[in-house]
């Protein structure tokens, strides 16, 4: 137990729920700082800093749950359609105060996503949706339009102050007829395995499904990431841009700081999409910083922050930056070190991580005192399934960081007096160890268990695996409930990625619905897209998705890219882009790419948490909205 906290749930009490922990923290420390929100309102601003302590929190969840539990019943559901900001925490610990189910979603003038949000809305059946004064109007246009017509909101804002009382007689016109003025009684503590909210997956593969989490699972996965991130107790703040209704930034910046006692910084991911300078100054302003990150944003700071933005940065102070939620690349953690390594970043402070919403969020990951450790292996063996490693041909200057030479136990394969590896390599970044849980890789048609180094799906199981998805008992047999009789009757987890253990740490290859499958060979097409970027230089960073389509005798593998934005490609470029893309991934995978598209920026189909979503590409091709002006012009 960490000395610095003094308390820390142990046991399967009803009472230690996050709600519980919330009261906790309150009564123990009720004017010590709990979550800040900076916003920006202009370009040029410095932030400014809104702060609830943990008695200012407890208060206004309470106040919340007192207007929830007025209109609603346990089990119900009520819809989060806010702005990221404190009202949103509030919100969403009010909901698990009142045992409402918390559907964390996001307002409706979230760009490009008001086809998911109508979606989730009808999948779920919300009663009441959680809004703010200012966007009250626009959730309510925006619902009255959908099949779910007219939905009660709920105003957050300030319900402290105004009493609850007060902010009930603001929402009557709202209300149902039925609501009663009386105060609701106190309702006894959740049972641990009652729904505490519905995750809804980012839908990379398919429509998106909303996990059932638990308060068991959401208190277990806060534990977990704590013990990976923070095993000393270390009193860490968080610092995060992530949307809180995104798996990753709901645990990592609201449950883990409810569940240790830690304090939480947050802005606006619209805000760090305008200036990225702005997280990394934020990571620089405070003591022992953690953060959590996608890949792409690693690489969106160091091509967009200069050395003059990083001048005045303090990296020093940061104790671990967690970059998950699709594959990591190697490139990607050497270009961020080498851009802010000047300004104090440790390389053992990035650390490589491997979730998904099915297990609440976090599954493994190697903490901040860990180097990342790179596996350069042969590109032709992890076709067949295989992790042979070899020495990198062609290390980086940098790669020393990074312990990349000292996992090199072996001596490479050779060619025949050549002393050097045979055909092309690629390198993998592992990402650790599971924390609290158990993970097995099978292969994916026997479930056969695989040894170290051969490639298989990832199953897992432990306390933070959701109870499946929320009215979907077929998806949720076929996802939740694989049993194994060689390890007793407990359900694994399947999870649809591909991975293998290789020396205790797993390595994550894939999806197994992206693999592409040619000659009788796999490939990995996030391989593939970054052979593509590699020789590409006119196609913008993390923005190609590659996927196969029926063609007239048999599969073509096509791949879709954003130019840069100030080079728009006239058909001689195109004939040129087409030529030399072909050329690489035939050389770098012998797989032939039958055309390469190229598109405007914001064209390549992402997912709320910023992947690359193939799945979505495919269809759009399939659909015919990716013209493609050179081809129709040949």
């Amino acid at each position: 137990m960490p000395p610095n906290n003094g308390y820390l749930p142990t046991t399967d009490s009803p009472d230690q729920t996050l709600a519980g922990l919330l009261r906790h923290w309150a009564a123990e420390r009720p004017h010590q700082r709990a979550f800040t929100f900076v916003d920006y309102p202009d370009l040029d601003s410095a932030g400014r800093h809104h702060t609830l302590t943990w008695g200012r929190l407890a208060a206004r969840a309470e106040a919340l749950a007192v207007r929830l539990r007025r209109t609603t019943r346990p089990g119900d559901r009520a819809a989060l359609l806010l702005p990221q900001g404190l009202e949103y925490v509030t919100a969403f610990l009010a909901c698990l105060q009142a045992q409402v189910i918390a559907v964390p979603l996001f307002s409706p003038d979230l760009p490009g996503h008001q086809g998911r949000l109508t979606a989730v809305l009808e999948n779920c059946e919300p009663v009441c949706a959680l809004v703010t004064a200012e966007g009250a109007g626009l959730v309510d246009e925006f619902v009255a339009a959908s099949r779910l017509g007219r939905l009660p909101l709920l105003v957050v804002d300030g319900q402290d102050e105004a009493g609850p009382d007060a902010a009930a007689a603001a929402d009557a016109d709202r209300a149902p007829a039925s609501s009663s003025a009386a105060a609701p009684p106190d309702l006894p503590p959740p049972g641990l395995d009652e729904v505490a909210y519905l995750q809804y997956t980012s839908g990379s593969t398919r429509t998106p499904a909303g996990v059932m989490i638990t308060h068991r699972n959401i208190l277990a996965n806060a534990r977990q990431a704590h013990t990976a991130f923070a095993p000393e107790g270390s009193p860490v703040t968080m610092v995060g841009w992530l949307p809180l209704f995104h798996d990753m930034g709901l645990v990592l910046s609201v449950a883990a700081p409810v569940y240790a006692g830690l304090a939480s910084v947050l802005i606006d991911p619209v805000a760090f999409l305008e200036k990225p300078v702005r997280w990394l100054r934020l990571l620089s302003q405070y003591p022992d910083t953690m953060s959590a990150a996608p890949n792409f944003a690693y690489d969106y700071c160091a091509a967009r922050i200069g050395p003059d933005q990083s001048a005045g940065l303090r990296l020093d102070r940061v104790r671990g930056l967690i970059n998950g939620s699709e594959p990591v690349r190697r490139e990607s953690v050497r270009r961020f070190q080498s851009a802010f390594g000047p300004a104090g970043l440790r390389p053992e402070a990035q650390c490589p991580s491997y979730g998904l919403a099915e297990a609440t969020v976090f599954v493994a990951a190697d903490g901040p005192e860990q180097p990342v450790h790179e596996v350069t292996c042969r590109r032709d063996a992890l076709a067949e399934g295989r992790i042979i490693k070899v020495q990198d041909p062609s290390p980086d200057p940098l790669a020393g960081l990074y312990g990349a030479q000292a996992v090199a136990e072996a001596p490479a394969p050779t060619g025949p007096g050549t002393g050097r590896p045979v055909g092309p390599v690629t390198t993998l970044i592992a990402c650790g160890v599971p924390v609290g849980q158990e993970l097995l890789i099978v292969d994916p048609a026997t479930r056969a268990v695989q040894p170290e180094n051969l490639v298989g799906e990832i199953l897992l199981r432990g306390p933070n695996i959701g109870r499946g998805y929320w009215k979907n008992a077929e998806l949720t047999a076929e996802t939740f409930e694989c049993v194994l009789p060689s390890t007793g009757d407990r359900p694994w987890l399947r999870t649809g990625d591909l991975g293998a253990i290789h020396q205790g740490r797993l390595l994550v290859t894939g999806r197994i619905k992206d693999l592409l499958i040619a000659d009788g060979r796999n490939h990995y097409p996030q391989d593939v897209e970054e052979t593509i970027q590699s020789a590409l230089d006119d196609v913008r960073r993390g923005r190609i998705a590659v996927f196969a389509v029926p063609g007239e005798e048999g599969e073509l593998v096509l791949a879709v890219a954003e130019h840069v934005r100030d080079r728009v490609p006239d058909d001689a470029r195109r004939a040129e882009a087409d030529r030399i893309a072909r050329a690489a991934v035939a050389t770098a995978h012998g797989l032939r790419l039958d055309r390469i598209v190229l598109v405007g920026p914001d064209r390549v189909a992402r997912t709320s948490s910023g992947k690359i979503s193939r799945g979505a590409c495919r269809a759009a091709y399939l659909r015919g909205e990716y013209a493609d002006p050179w081809e129709s012009a040949r």
